[in-house]
């Protein structure tokens, strides 16, 4: 690991803060690293107000989409509801159907099928909606690159409304509508929603046209709070009000179907890394061992029998999502082995029979051993999909766009894409990723890198300090939980391998004369000779809470410990 501490802000500056604030200059330099240099920001920072979220009007193309939809509930036309089969897909078709039915009963949903029709806006869909009646089909976190499609489905007279959240590509679709705040000529003023926050912006647009407030949808951000825990947006900005919002909801009135996961999982009060861990797998695991349809069913359902009945059903293909994970990640790294591919500044691997479903956390796993960008291929009737993850840093969407000459089609973000070839060009592909990846990638970026946000003093970890921390919360990209470093530290003697197969190091350490903490380090037995041998050691780690037997404790949630 490579630790990199980041710049103190201007001491000057620490100090006005800290006094204005009444707080340590620790949690003032905190702050300013995160761009909050006034009282005023700070209070919009600890106290988020839905009030604060812009108007969705300044989206390009909003003020048409609501005509469009006002009109097509007019004339009683047919609407689908048309979204991907991931988390923020399924989530957006809930949102907006579930919305729209409380005034409007002509509304259907559609989720593609992984398999038979791929990611995004698929033709079948739109016959789907030809031979049942469509006349507006509302197309969320997708649609974006459907240009063939989008002239496609207007040649059946069916008209579309995109809200999509990826990059554009050079032309966009000739829809009826197009949300995207990243489309170029967007003036909108916060760029990074996810698909069920453009698909939130249209129903404000729409709750707004007809008179009722921002608070008046409070109840639907428990979806959107899922949605951006899954995708992996930044949390600043709009998307942390919505998130704060979001899991207040979660935490004390979810939807029936959310109720259903949790009751479960017997867990008191959720985070968002609760909602990337426990809720986003079991809603994804539908999508990627059965049909994404059967997320909407649960998201949408309105009695507690229906809703119990589909969450049994998606825990048993979360169970299978998790085996499948296992065995194919393990014969992914049997395959570099055995091809001598360690070496490589990139992964890329294929068998035809590994499931479609899993291979995007499959390529998020052998990141945790082979540190570099990624590919894990399968065959997808004619041709063979991937999905593709990268590291700290590097722009994989980026890099894909230099292979395009091998690529039938691909789409995403800049730290996870997915894209389809023909397998007469796998070789060529593999080939041609792997000069562009050692051409372009700073090599610093082959070592993961510890952030450390600032050195503390264990004797400074107080309660006041960690109810401080606490608040900035929700943590996520753009707004991680702060990661200290602490020097000279020694284990009391307490230090020991821990867990079934004793991966996990627990330690109690002291700095000097300082109270005593306990660290917790997952997947770090092989660190004990550096903590448990009785010399002094440094430390990056997390602030969190340990609950034991009804007490609650502050300990180190250990990242890294180096001699």
């Amino acid at each position: 690991m490579r630790w990199t501490l980041k710049p103190k802000p201007d001491p000057k500056k620490i100090a006005t803060l800290s006094e204005a604030l009444g707080v340590d200059t620790t949690i003032a330099s905190l702050l300013l690293q995160r761009g909050i240099e006034t009282f005023e920001a700070a209070k919009k920072f600890f106290r988020p107000s839905l009030d604060d979220l812009h108007d969705p009007f300044l989206m390009k193309d909003m003020d048409v989409a609501v005509e469009r939809i006002e009109q097509a509930i007019k004339a009683e036309e047919n609407i689908l509801i048309y979204g991907d089969y991931d988390v923020d897909g399924t989530t957006s078709v809930a949102l907006v159907s579930s919305y729209l039915k409380t005034y409007y009963p002509n509304v259907a949903t559609y989720i593609p099928d992984r398999y038979d029709e791929g990611y995004g806006v698929s033709y079948q869909g739109i016959d789907f909606a030809h031979d049942n009646g469509f006349s507006l089909i509302i197309a969320l976190d997708c649609g974006i690159k459907a240009i063939d499609k989008v002239a496609y489905a207007s040649e059946k007279e069916i008209d579309f409304i995109i809200c999509d959240h990826h990059r554009p590509g050079p032309a966009l679709p000739k829809a009826t509508a197009v949300l995207d705040p990243k489309r170029e000529d967007c003036e909108y003023p916060y760029k990074e929603l996810c698909g069920c926050g453009v698909g939130f912006k249209l129903i404000q647009a729409l709750s707004e046209n007809r008179g009722l407030t921002i608070h008046d949808l409070l109840l639907y951000l428990d979806l959107v709070a899922t949605a951006i825990g899954a995708d992996i947006v930044p949390i600043t900005g709009e998307n942390r009000i919505l998130a704060y919002y979001g899991l207040k909801v979660i935490n004390s009135n979810p939807r029936i179907g959310l109720q259903a996961i949790l009751q479960q999982l017997k867990k008191e009060s959720l985070t968002i890394t609760d909602v990337v861990f426990i809720i986003a797998p079991r809603i994804n695991a539908a999508g990627r061992m059965k049909h994404g349809n059967h997320a909407v069913q649960l998201l949408t359902v309105t009695n507690l029998k229906d809703a119990n009945d589909w969450a049994t059903e998606i825990e048993k293909y979360n169970t299978d999502r998790r085996a499948a994970d296992q065995s194919i990640t393990e014969e992914a790294l049997e395959q570099i082995t055995a091809n001598k591919e360690e070496k490589r500044h990139t992964t890329v691997v294929y068998d035809e029979n590994w499931h479609k479903g899993v291979i995007g956390i499959v390529a998020s796993r052998l990141i945790e051993t082979y540190y570099r960008p990624t590919l894990v291929f399968t065959n997808s009737g004619e041709k063979l999909a991937a999905s593709a993850r990268s590291v700290k840093g590097f722009d994989v969407y980026n890099a894909l766009e230099q292979c395009s000459d091998y690529i039938e089609q691909f789409g995403g973000h800049k730290y996870a894409a997915g894209l389809t070839l023909l397998e007469k060009d796998y070789e060529g592909f593999k080939a041609q990723f792997e000069r562009v990846v050692a051409e372009t990638m700073d090599p610093n970026l082959r070592t993961p890198e510890i952030s450390i946000d600032a050195e503390l003093n264990l004797i400074d970890i107080t309660p006041k300090f960690y109810r401080i921390l606490k608040q900035f919360a929700p943590f996520g990209p753009g707004n991680m939980a702060p990661v200290f470093m602490s020097s000279s530290l020694r284990d009391t003697g307490y230090g020991k391998c821990v867990g079934e197969d004793k991966s996990h190091l627990r330690l109690t350490v002291r700095q000097g004369n300082s109270p005593q903490f306990v660290g917790i380090g997952f997947g770090m037995g092989d660190k004990h000779e550096i903590a448990c041998t009785g010399k002094l050691f440094k430390a990056a780690y997390v602030l969190d809470e340990n609950e034991w037997q009804g007490n609650v404790s502050l300990q180190l949630r250990l990242k890294d410990v180096k001699a």
